[in-house]
């Protein structure tokens, strides 16, 4: 059973909402503000409805602080109609927005969309392979053609991050940032040397390029 948590400051949505969730089989947890927002994640929801305007904390504050420890999908329920709030809201690590007041049917269907997207990545091959070259997700290995390169973890990691956003420029801070593979003292720049290494062992087998430099940028995979 999908687990449902809705976060909003008035009771008559969060009865609402959880009167219509749960009969279309969700598990829904209901709290009122920001600080029990947080609290309830122990519970692990695979979504969460969350309010933009409430008194304690907002939504997006909530959504900031709890991004890095939840990977489903945040979806803001919220009057404020201008670009920029809906771009803070992105920015906050939130995947929607469903503008109150709201239809009901419209919103079930923004969240079973959500949670069928979440159920394709889920589904998603553990394995990477294009002509020689094998990447093993699920075993953090790079191979080619069949031999295991010995990546080091930050190395896997780097090379991980690049080729499931291929195409996608990432600076070098971004890279040192998700990664986080790093010794805590590390300077962002060792993220060009890591890259040299990864490029060497590559090379040693290919002369394809795997990962191509944006100068003043960063870097992409384009393998």
């Amino acid at each position: 059973m999908k687990k449902i948590l809705v976060v909003d400051d008035e009771t008559d949505i969060r009865k609402l909402l959880k009167e219509y969730l749960e009969l279309e089989g969700y598990l829904v947890y209901t709290v009122e503000n920001g600080s029990k927002a947080i609290e309830n994640i122990k519970y692990n929801p695979d979504l969460i409805l969350l309010d933009v305007n409430m008194p304690d904390m907002d939504g997006y504050e909530v959504c900031e602080k709890i991004r890095d420890y939840v990977n489903c999908p945040i979806l803001f329920l919220t009057a404020r109609t201008e670009e920029k709030d809906r771009v803070n809201g992105l920015k906050s690590g939130g995947d929607d927005y469903i503008i109150k007041p709201f239809s009901i049917d419209e919103l079930l269907a923004r969240v079973e969309a959500h949670l069928r997207r979440e159920e394709r990545k889920s589904q998603k091959s553990n394995v990477y392979i294009k002509e020689n070259l094998t990447v093993d997700f699920s075993g953090h290995q790079v191979l080619y053609d069949g031999e295991n390169l010995g990546f080091t973890r930050t190395e896997y990691l780097i090379l991980e991050l690049l080729l499931t956003h291929s195409g996608q420029v990432f600076e070098k801070e971004q890279i040192y940032e998700k990664v986080r593979g790093f010794d805590g003292e590390a300077d962002a720049g060792i993220v060009a040397e890591h890259v040299r290494r990864i490029r060497n062992k590559l090379g040693k087998y290919s002369k394809k390029t795997y990962i191509e430099t944006v100068w003043g940028v960063g870097y992409r995979w384009i393998g």
